[in-house]
């Protein structure tokens, strides 16, 4: 009798199976059918659409990109911000076999020009405003023959008259479940960024997992993603659950500043809150959480940095909610530990999501038992299988059935994991070794402290530090007897080596495009 696999047993926990022909852009489709063909999809300031017009743009789309003659397994590169053309471009392009490839909008040319090298991508979609980015010249060397913008195009580029002239009606491309979907490329910090390579089982099963069984979306939610689509995060709570779940999204062009995402609950009354740390924080910091309404939420859910006490308690005294952790990655497609309304520990990613299989192992690939320190992994059918032309990155991340995370984490007796840092951040200073992660922590937890973040850093004669960047409640603290202060908290939070060595202080944290800080900018703060 054959061994049952370890991702098969956890599709048996959730009841979860999918046909070998399956199509994901059924997400959508599927709900056209079985739901009120009226009832808005996407609410916009660039107009809201309803099911029934995001499903005629998507064919719309497919239509057209079959007019340019891609076939199923081209790529098809969307440089989108948050517009109701980006899900129907996602939905489209996958109804007809392609695969679009959703790219961070505040990615170089260089970077960008790589992504369609590396992915040999036959088009792009891309948005008016940034239109300009995807000169002839970007475009050389690269297969890339057409850039349809969403609204009116300049140059060779091609306006989206283009899309509104194609059919509405558009037959479904057979697809395996196994196939191609889309991709997202990781962002790179240790060089070039990583095609990360989702097929179309994938979504169905992150959707089954976490939104169907965790969240609990209902037709009657609207969703509001701080973090942007492109970012796997946003992708789900803004494309793939909404739409499977038949509920509805808001979707806001533009950076996310507080005063816009405070306008935008306002205007829409979101029942789920997608956000991170860095979001909450700087929401609960600025002067319109005062008179902010947000009691049409239900759910406030928090992901991608660790959230900390201070955040976690101003949240819940301004707004009367507690937020709710979780952790996911671009490998696997969203979360798969996760705190509940129901169970919840602060500081903690939380437990594992049913439909995920997770353990911790030593240096010598052993599992180790609760209250011990181990490299995480995490298996589970959503999780990517390859990274695109790197089949050195590949087979050191996807180890059959498991993908390494190398995330260091500690499992309690309930089974609550606790984040410990990565396991390439270990820095020796002064002969002993140390992790800035667990530092910022503990820096964190100080209620003079607005926001933080510890790096560690290479001085002049190649020894290691560490390195505070902190923004305090008031400018009036900075100075050498407040640093005291501050390296005192952390030595007694943790053990006397463990402290800041130098604080830097800054009016704010830079932040990356969706809101986390920047943690490369930072090192050239003090370069």
């Amino acid at each position: 009798m054959s061994q049952v696999s370890i991702k098969q047993k956890m599709a048996d926990e959730i009841g979860y199976s999918c046909p070998d022909i399956y199509n994901a852009s059924r997400l959508l489709f599927d709900n056209i059918s079985q739901r009120e063909r009226s009832k808005v999809a996407v609410y916009s300031d660039a107009g809201n659409r309803t099911y029934d017009q995001l499903a005629a743009e998507a064919n719309q789309i497919g239509n057209m990109l079959l007019q340019f003659g891609v076939k199923p397994g081209d790529r098809i590169m969307l440089f989108l911000d948050d517009e109701p053309a980006y899900p129907a471009a996602i939905m489209g392009s996958m109804k007809v076999g392609c695969v679009p490839i959703l790219t961070n909008t505040l990615s170089t040319e260089d970077a960008i020009r790589y992504m369609l090298t590396d992915s040999e991508a036959k088009a792009a979609i891309v948005s008016e405003d940034m239109q300009d980015i995807f000169s002839e010249e970007l475009l050389v060397d690269t297969n890339c023959t057409k850039v349809v913008v969403v609204g009116e195009a300049t140059g060779t580029r091609i306006a989206w008259e283009v899309v509104e002239n194609a059919s509405v009606d558009l037959e479904e491309v057979p697809t395996s479940k196994n196939d191609m979907s889309l991709w997202m490329y990781s962002s790179g910090t240790t060089g070039r960024p990583k095609g990360v390579v989702h097929r179309h089982e994938d979504l169905l099963y992150a959707n089954t997992a976490f939104a169907q069984n965790i969240i609990k979306l209902a037709p009657g939610d609207v969703c509001y993603s701080i973090p942007k689509i492109f970012f796997a995060y946003g992708f789900g709570n803004s494309v793939m659950f909404p739409l499977a779940a038949g509920a509805s999204a808001v979707l806001a062009s533009g950076r996310p500043e507080p005063g816009r995402i405070f306008d935008q609950i306002a205007k829409h009354h979101p029942t789920v809150l997608f956000g991170l740390p860095t979001a909450f924080n700087t929401l609960i910091n600025h002067e319109g959480s005062q008179s902010a309404d947000l009691t049409s939420v239900r759910l406030c859910l928090s992901a991608a940095e660790v959230l900390s006490k201070n955040i976690f308690d101003s949240w819940r005294d301004r707004f009367g909610q507690e937020i709710v952790e979780g952790l996911g990655s671009t490998e696997m497609l969203h979360i798969y530990l996760s705190n509940t309304e129901a169970e919840k520990k602060l500081g903690s990613a939380g437990k594992r999501v049913p439909g995920y299989a997770i353990r911790l192992l030593d240096a010598s690939g052993e599992e180790v038992p609760d209250g011990e320190e181990g490299i995480m992994e995490v298996s589970g059918i959503s999780g990517a299988k390859t990274y695109w032309n790197r089949p050195d990155k590949t087979s050191e991340t996807m180890r059959g059935e498991w993908l390494w995370t190398g995330d260091r984490f500690i499992r309690d007796a309930d089974g609550f994991y606790f984040f410990k840092g990565r396991a390439d951040d270990l820095v020796k200073v002064s002969g002993q070794w140390l992790w800035p992660h667990e530092i910022e922590m503990a820096l964190a937890e100080h209620p003079k402290v607005k926001e933080c973040a510890v790096l560690a850093e290479e001085m002049a004669d190649a020894r290691m530090t560490v390195v505070a960047y902190v923004v305090p409640s008031s400018s009036k603290l900075v100075g050498d007897e407040f640093s005291l202060e501050l390296k005192n908290f952390v030595k007694q939070s943790l053990l006397p080596h463990k402290y800041p060595r130098h604080i830097h202080y800054m009016d704010k944290l830079p932040k990356t495009g969706t809101q986390k800080v920047d943690r490369q900018a930072l090192k050239n703060v003090r370069a």
